[in-house]
């Protein structure tokens, strides 16, 4: 285990081996940290977390600018942090990164499962619930009691709103304001029945106006 100067662990916390805690880091009493977890700077963990093995709190958001002379990209700083509150649940080898400007906000008793991906500046209310692979782009707002099925994907700077439930594999593309159930699934098909299938869902306004 390595811990960096200034970083500050509560009471009757474990941190198994292979660890990194980064600099002025702070994680909470009560807490457990299996192996390989890395914590990168100034990111704070409250008390009572259970981080599994491989996962890295803190790591840089994908921020680029892209120049226009030359077509390179250039690195935005993330100069944010991760903030995480008390009672999280984070799986193995899952991914926090860090803010670009303000922090990543991960509330308390939310529950994290294995390999999902967190982008630079989500907020990710209370006791809300997120099952694995499930990626959240930049700027994503979750609220509170939510529940996220597998392999979700949620496009960044939308807002969901408190008591939504995701279904596994759906992809959410504009803000949810209303709680409920929701689904964005087309059936496994042979790729030319699917091909078709899309050209007539793009069509169906059309249709229902044509027939009213």
């Amino acid at each position: 285990v390595s811990i960096a100067a200034g970083a500050r662990i509560g009471a009757n916390t474990i941190i198994g081996a292979g660890c990194h805690i980064g600099a002025d880091a702070v994680i909470g009493a009560h807490s457990r940290l299996y192996s390989n977890v890395t914590v990168y700077d100034r990111c704070r963990i409250g008390m009572r977390a259970i981080i599994h093995a491989g996962a890295v709190i803190g790591a840089d958001g994908f921020g680029f600018a892209h120049e226009a002379d030359s077509g390179a990209w250039l690195k935005v700083p993330q100069v944010g942090c991760v903030v995480i509150g008390d009672d999280v649940e984070i799986g193995a080898n899952t991914t926090i990164d860090r803010g670009a400007i303000e922090d990543t906000v991960i509330g308390d008793g939310v529950k994290l499962d294995n390999q999902i991906q967190v982008g630079h500046n989500v907020q990710i209310g209370a006791h809300t619930a997120v099952a694995a692979c499930v990626g959240i782009a930049g700027s994503a707002r979750i609220g509170r009691h939510c529940q996220i099925g597998g392999a979700a994907g949620i496009l960044g700077h939308l807002e969901i709103c408190d008591g939504v439930t995701i279904s596994p594999f759906s992809l959410v593309t504009k803000s949810i304001r209303k709680p409920g159930v929701y689904t964005g699934i087309m059936p496994l098909a042979e790729h030319r029945n699917w091909l078709t299938r899309a050209a007539h869902l793009s069509r169906l306004d059309d249709m229902a106006q044509r027939l009213a």
